[in-house]
């Protein structure tokens, strides 16, 4: 019998459960196990490394791990020689400079730059230094060296550079001698950039590297660049000379006055001018010398307005022009000034003045109905027989001045101005005249015949009288008739002697008045011409009274007279008094009265006679 043997299979042991306390606990031993392992590594690194740099640390990539500071600036020292060695290529254009940073100021701080080196993972908390400490260990930290940058020797370096960089803008220059025009093109300017520069070259230098640097410059335009326009329009003023002319309507026949090139030259002024934000040379005359030259013409070519004179004619009741109107004329020297500144600038050279012209009141082609005069007012004559040539040349020449003149409506009427001045130059001769409280020899004797004339008319015709002078003593000549003599007339005559003494009136109508003046033989015609407005005269005198006999005769040498010469030069009238009152109605009413009172001096005879005469026993 066999035996079977069967293996006896003993059971599996069952793992035992782990339990999440267990896992745990495990967890925690691991852990640790690893900060305690950690721990000693950091502790023994802190160790290794303490006083030394930490491995990774590099300054501008040369490796200063594990040395120490000292040493690491010997090294830094040694490796970095920049700022002696390197070289900054500095241009301006086609010119360079070369010069090494150290010339710029630039210095390297070895012992700084170690330190900063030695302080990488010692800065902050504890994490924080193990965390930049694993950091650097890992990945490397490179650190910038310390350079040291001294900017007042950048600056001093710079700055003289710009000393031959530098180039002052210039202004084109103008300028005239005698009549040349020469002129002087501007020149742009080169200024260096100092501040802009400076950060170029400082940024640069902090790389480490040579490179080339193209310097800031900036250029600076003058104001003026080029005056080639302004020369060439001074050239043109100086060309030729400058031709002033009236307006061509003005047919005075004044003018042209011309103005030379030297004198241009000299009137020529050259200013600076703004114009669209642009500064440009400006070419005229001299203000003040033109204002100047202007305000020295106008005299000559002012004229006052002087109305028509016309003469009546009886026959057409027309007027008829005598002598025409004169237009006023006056030299506007301000905008005279400022046209001819325009034209010149223009370049003519033939330039018409401005002038403001006048109307007078009555023109040429003004009719007696539009002036009120359509008829004979007054007419008054006077007679002056027995006087000598030169006293009738004087009457003509003075009663001349007042054929066909006007006198306004309201107007007070001058002799005295309408006279002007009675001079030989105006045409009037040497003749008795009573001034002084003597008769003597004077220019215009025989004058007051004309201002005796215009006060009867202006009396007659019923006139106010503004102003009426009598003469010292009584003169036949103003008492004589168409047949004789007639001592009504005593204080009805009246002088003027220009410019102390004048006769005046009013025309006191609506109307013009229009004065004829007529010499026929040894007679003066004076005529008004107007319309009448009603008015009439009634007059009285008291003829002369208190009469006073004439003084003795008077003989007295004059040594000018040959020996037997006696010559008389005062004539005899009795002194008197006079008074003649005036009426004058309109319309029948009375419209005035006035008086006119004289006191005639009584005045003797006096004879002159050579030295040496023998005069009359009696005398």
């Amino acid at each position: 019998m066999s035996t079977i043997s069967y293996p006896v299979r003993r059971p599996t042991p069952q793992p035992r459960a782990i339990t999440l306390e267990q896992v745990l606990l495990a967890g925690m031993l691991g852990v640790v196990l690893f900060v305690v392992v950690l721990v000693i590594f950091f502790l023994g690194f802190q160790i290794v490394y303490a006083g030394r740099i930490f491995p990774g640390v590099s300054v501008a990539g040369i490796d200063v791990s594990g040395m120490t500071p000292r040493e690491a600036a010997q090294e830094i020292q040694r490796r970095i020689t920049y700022p002696q060695t390197g070289k900054l290529v500095l241009k301006d254009g086609e010119r360079f400079w070369i010069v090494t940073p150290a010339e710029l100021g630039l210095a390297l701080d070895a012992s700084a730059s170690a330190r900063a080196a030695f302080q990488i993972g010692r800065s902050g908390d504890p994490f924080t230094r193990l965390w930049e400490q694993s950091l650097t260990l890992a990945s490397g930290k490179d650190v910038p060296p310390v350079l040291l940058l001294d900017q007042r020797v950048t600056f001093a370096y710079l700055n003289n550079l710009a000393t031959q960089i530098d180039v002052p803008a210039k202004d084109a220059t103008l300028q005239v001698e005698g009549t040349e025009v020469k002129v002087t093109p501007g020149q742009i300017g080169r200024k260096l950039d100092l501040n802009a520069s400076l950060i170029l070259v400082s940024v640069q230098m902090q790389t480490l590297k040579d490179a080339i640097l193209n310097l800031y410059v900036q250029e600076e335009k003058p104001a003026i660049l080029d005056a080639s326009t302004a020369a060439e329009q001074a050239r043109r003023i100086l060309s030729t000379p400058l031709t002033l002319t009236l307006p061509a309507t003005d047919n005075s026949g004044d003018g042209p006055w011309t103005i030379p090139p030297e004198q241009l030259a000299q009137m020529l002024v050259i200013r600076r001018a703004e114009a669209d934000g642009n500064t440009r040379y400006q070419v005229g005359l001299n203000e003040t010398y033109l204002l100047t030259y202007l305000s020295d013409l106008a005299p000559k070519l002012r004229r006052s307005p002087v109305n028509a004179r016309f003469i009546f004619k009886d026959d057409t009741r027309q007027l008829e022009v005598i002598q025409n109107a004169v237009i006023g004329r006056e030299l506007d020297v301000s905008a005279s000034a400022n046209f001819i500144q325009e034209k010149l600038a223009q370049g003519e050279h033939e330039i018409a003045l401005q002038i403001n012209y006048t109307n007078p009141p009555v023109t040429d082609e003004m009719t007696g109905e539009q002036l009120g005069i359509t008829e004979l007012v007054q007419a008054t004559t006077t007679y002056f027989r027995g006087s000598s040539a030169a006293r009738v040349q004087n009457i003509k020449a003075a009663a001349s001045k007042f054929h066909g003149l006007l006198v306004a409506p309201g107007e007070t009427f001058s002799m005295a101005q309408a006279l002007g001045d009675i001079t030989l130059d105006n045409g009037y001769a040497e003749a008795l005249i009573i001034i002084g409280g003597q008769t003597i020899k004077g220019v215009g004797g025989g004058v007051c015949q004309v201002s005796t004339t215009l006060f009867r008319n202006a009396f007659f015709a019923g006139f106010p009288i503004v102003e009426r002078h009598a003469h010292a003593y009584r003169v036949g000549y103003y008492e004589q008739t168409a047949s004789g003599h007639s001592d009504r007339l005593a204080g009805l005559d009246a002088t003027v002697f220009v410019p102390l003494v004048d006769f005046k009136f009013v025309n006191d109508t609506p109307y013009w008045l229009l004065m004829e003046t007529y010499i026929n033989g040894y007679s003066l015609t004076w005529k008004f011409y107007s319309t009448k407005d009603g008015r009439t005269v009634e007059w009285d005198t008291t003829g002369p009274t208190n009469v006073v006999d004439p003084p003795e005769t008077v003989y007295r040498e004059n040594p000018d007279l040959k020996q037997g010469e006696i010559k008389q030069v005062e004539w005899a009238a009795k002194g008197a008094d006079v008074t003649v009152t005036r009426r004058v109605y309109k319309n029948g009413a009375l419209y005035f009265s006035d008086q006119f009172v004289t006191h005639y001096e009584p005045w003797g005879e006096v004879f002159e006679y050579g030295p040496g005469t023998e005069l009359p026993p009696k005398e």
